[in-house]
Parts: structure tokens; sequence; C-alpha cells
């Protein structure tokens, strides 16, 4: 069949179960992978996996990580790296190890239990990825920690292939040896990567600003480029387009770029999820129904727990530990390269394909209503998640009778604003439930504590009655709703300053006792439409503004410990 009537028919097709979708109100991912399934040689047959579809699938990869690189600059792998590490190898570990005695029961081979235990193991950095950002909540705590959680296991993977390779070369000998080099090319490729973003790209991307097709050209090939270095230098696709957007993360053109990436993303990863639909095969699932439900059920939720459990011993809070896990809740794209692999080799069979195939899609489809509804899924099961199990030693010392005057929670991004305002308090705190926040503020002698917002005990030893000011930047309505109403019976008197992401939401809070409620995505153009109201087209006044501008940049900057470049 011609190319373009192969891609206008799947076009067609994933359009309309894309209005399925919607009007049923379910992820979309859900639709795409259908449509694979349809067009695919189970149903209908045109489309094939193969081909020009893989290489649009590829490129829907590249540009979904390039542009999640983009938002990952250093500061933020900083400050979740080292729980990232542990999350990310803890729950490879323990996944790996039950995975392997499950399918050990269900009567594999040491061999192939072991590999469908690996296939296991990784999630889909694709799909998790792609609805962290359709819920816009990829700069969260939750979705830092997914995000360095994922980059873990693409490295473990990484490293995964090249003991395969070896394996499969016959001589047991060239395992280290493939491992060291690997190792060396990774130390190459980053001095290499430093340098350039470091010394060559700023003057580099000034030049390509000046054009806007100049711009895109320029991030396109980029992209692709990295992506293809690290694929010849024996790393995946998938980790060289992440760095590549990591690269340019601190490129005063990185939004920008971003907003012209993401049209190219959008298409292009639709091609990719229809791809992997396509390329599902149901060969022999009857026979292998009972294991394939039990290794499903234990991805869909044994996955999350062990992630949730690493991330409580770690000190973080029930909610974004529970999230977090949610995304760990699905079997990876991944896992169908290394189980075809091993099949390659003669170390599996044919039903241990299957098997891994079946779970793949289960978990995949599943596992996009379980991050959509995670905030309900919390809220359900939050009396036997959140047992206070957090670390005393972030906590601190806590008393029934302590008395605050200002209180602030939340300190990432927006609430850094309002330290300076809360800080000349004599008795006043900042609440975060991000140990590495709290251990951050408490090294700069401010007084912090960790605690969750939706914990009723906690905010009755906050002692709301004495309070002249509340503060809460937490995104997250339900939350500030919790603490209104806590503080509005104890309290009518104090300034209470929430945040919303809509009319209707900040309508509500006001209803609800709200002092002010901030629009992040409404305040800055209402700010700017309020100094042309008060300067008019006064050049002078317009100068004098954005001097005091930068200079709150400057001492938000220096709070951070970031140096900003001259502008």
């Amino acid at each position: 069949m011609d190319m373009f009537l192969q891609i206008s028919l799947v076009l067609l097709i994933a359009t309309g179960f894309s209005l399925l979708m919607q009007t049923l109100k379910q992820p979309l991912i859900l639709g795409h992978i259908l449509t694979g399934i349809v067009a695919g040689p189970t149903v209908l047959g045109f489309l094939h996996p193969e081909g020009p579809f893989e290489l649009f699938a590829k490129l829907g990869i590249t540009a979904l990580l390039f542009i999640v690189g983009l938002s990952l600059s250093p500061k933020v792998v900083r400050e979740v790296g080292k729980s990232s590490v542990i999350a990310g190898f803890g729950q490879i570990f323990f996944t790996a190890g039950f995975g392997f005695l499950l399918a050990m029961y269900f009567g594999w081979s040491p061999v192939e239990s072991l590999y469908i235990a690996l296939a296991l193991t990784f999630s889909s950095t694709i799909i998790v990825l792609k609805i962290l950002q359709d819920k816009k909540d990829i700069s969260s705590l939750y979705g830092r920690l997914a995000t360095g959680t994922m980059l873990v296991q693409d490295i473990a993977a990484t490293v995964m292939l090249v003991v395969m390779a070896a394996l499969g070369g016959g001589v047991s000998g060239n395992i280290f040896q493939a491992l060291a080099v690997i190792v060396g090319k990774g130390l190459l490729l980053a001095v290499g990567l430093v340098f350039f973003s470091r010394v060559v790209l700023p003057s580099m991307t000034k030049l390509f600003a000046n054009s806007q097709e100049f711009l895109l050209l320029f991030s396109v090939a980029w992209g692709v480029g990295v992506a293809v270095l690290f694929k010849l230098m024996g790393f995946s696709v998938e980790v060289g387009a992440l760095v590549a957007g990591v690269s340019l993360a601190t490129s005063p053109y990185h939004y920008e770029i971003s907003a012209k990436m993401k049209i190219l993303r959008d298409f292009f990863l639709v091609l990719f999820f229809v791809t992997l639909g396509a390329s599902l095969s149901f060969d022999g699932i009857s026979r292998l129904a009972v294991p394939a439900v039990v290794l499903s059920l234990f991805v869909l939720f044994g996955n999350p727990f062990i992630l949730f459990i690493v991330l409580r011993k770690l000190g973080y809070a029930a909610k974004p530990s529970f999230q977090t896990g949610l995304t760990m809740a699905q079997v990876s794209e991944f896992s169908l390269v290394v189980i075809l692999l091993a099949k390659t080799m003669g170390h599996v069979g044919d039903d241990a394909v299957a098997l891994v195939t079946v779970c793949a899609l289960v978990t995949i489809s599943l596992s996009a209503y379980l991050m959509s509804y995670d905030e309900k899924l919390y809220s359900w099961l939050r009396p036997l998640l959140d047992r206070k199990n957090h670390s005393k030693a972030a906590e601190g010392p806590a008393s029934e009778e302590e008395e605050h005057e200002a209180v602030l929670f939340g300190c990432h991004r927006l609430g850094e604003d309002f330290l300076p305002h809360i800080t000349p308090y004599k008795n006043y705190l900042v609440v975060d439930f991000d140990p590495n926040t709290i251990e951050k503020l408490q090294r700069q002698g401010i007084q912090a504590r960790y605690g969750d917002a939706d914990d009723n005990e906690f905010l009755d030893e906050l002692n709301f009655a004495s309070a002249k000011l509340i503060v809460t930047t937490l995104p997250d309505i339900d939350s500030a709703l919790f603490i209104l109403s806590k503080l509005r019976k104890v309290n009518q008197r104090a300034i209470a300053i929430v945040m919303a992401h809509s009319a209707n939401e900040a309508k509500l809070l006001y209803a609800k006792g709200a002092s002010y409620v901030v629009l992040p995505h409404f305040l800055g153009g209402n700010y700017a439409s309020i100094l042309l109201d008060k300067f008019g087209l006064s050049q002078h006044k317009f100068s004098q503004e954005k001097t005091k501008h930068l200079q709150h940049l400057e001492d938000r900057l220096k709070r951070s410990k970031i140096k900003m470049k001259p502008v």
C-alpha cells in the first residue's frame, strides 16, 4: 500500500479512537495503541511496525525526551539525584527479585525467569514523561523524582544491553571489557558535551535565535544529532535525546526551543504509540492467561508499592511517594526489545515473548489510568498509606503549644518569592514535604520543617489560632482548601494567600476564605497590563521597573546559589 495512503488511514483511525477516548474521558494514549492494533497485522494488516513508521516512532521518542531534557537544569538533577539513584536501583533490585520468583513458580527455567524478571523491571520513559507533561507535573516533586528514576533505569538498561551483546558473542571475558569500554565512552561524551554546552553553544544559540526558522532547524538537528552520537557510541537513543535537551537547559532560549518542538513531538508521538500497538503479538496468549494476569498485577501494584516503600524510607511524604510509585506501573517498550533480543540469542522461547507482550499491553493501558487519577486514588488510600513514617530527623521537634505568626507551605519555585516576606516574623515556619528542600533551608538558617499539608494532626500542631499570615504555593487545590478550612475554624483575621490554576478554582478558594489567590498563568499578564496603565509609553519608567526586576531575579538566584549571566 502507498505510504501516503497508509499514513492517511492511520491518522483517520487515530482521530476516531481519540474522539472516543475523549468522549469517555480516558487517556488518549490508549486510543493510539488501539489504533496500532486495529491497523497492524492483528486486524486490518496494512500497517507494519518496521520501515518508515519505525523511523517516525524514533523521532517521537527523540522529540519528547529532548523537550523533557530542556526542563532538567543541573539544579533539578542535583536536587533529586541521590534520591533517584537509590530509588531507581532499589526498585530494579526488588522488582527483578520478586519477578524472578514468580516466573520460576509458573514453570519457566532459571534463565528464562531471569529475562522475564528483567523485562518486568523497566518502566516506559516515553509513556510516563508524556503523561507527566500532559498533566503539567514534570517540575513537581514527584515528577522530578520519576524523571530521575527513569534516567537511572535507562542507564541500567544500557549496561544490560551491553552485557547481553557480550553474552551473545559467546565469550564471557568480553563482558567486563565491554563494560569498561562503555564507561569510557560515557565519560568521553560527558566531558565533550559539558565543554560544548558551556563554551560553544551560548554563542551559537544567539546566532540561531535571530531567525525563528533557524532556531527550529538547529533544535531538531541538535536533538537528533546528539541522540545519533549516543547510539553510535553504544548508548540508547533515549539517553542521547535526554542529554541533548539537558545541554540546552541553561540556555536563555530553552523555553522558545521547547515551544517550537512541541508540535513535532505531538505528531510523531502519536505515530510512536500507533507503532507500539502494531508491534504487539498475541500468539499463544490463551495458554498464558494465568501467569500473564498475575505478572501484570505484580507490575501494576507491586512496582508502585516497592518504590513507595523505598521513597518513604528516604524520608519523602506519602503523597509524592505514592505518585512516583504509580509512574512505574507499566512494562516498558524497552522490555520488548530485551525479550526479543534474548529470543534471537536462543535464551528464551516464544512463550516468554508472548508473556511479556501481554504484560506490556495490559500494564501500559491500565497504568495510564492510574497516573491520570492519582489524586483520587491517593485520597481513597490515604488512611492506609499515610501512617506518619517520615523522617524524624527532618521533621524536627513539634509541640501542640507552638505558635507561628507566619507559615509558608511549599518552598520550591513560587514559594521562594515569599521567603523574604516570611522570615522577618519572629516566629515563622516553612513547611515542605521534600527532605532535600528542608535540608537546604536549614543549612541557610531558615526555620523549616518536613510536613504534609494534608495531614490533619500536623496542621493541628501548627496552632493556626495565633497566625497572622498563611501562604501556600502548593499546586493541589484540595490541599489549599484543607488548609483554609483548618485556618478559618480558629482564625478569621489571618491573611491567607493560596494558589490556583483556573478562574473557577480561584472563585472557590475565595468563597472558602482566601484573602488572595495567586493564578500563575494569569498573574504575569495582569501585572504587565497594570504597568501599561501606570507607566503608559514612558521608556524611563519601564527602565526603572526593569532594573528593579533584574535586582529581584539576582537576589533570588543568589538564594538558590546560581550565578546569573549578564544581560
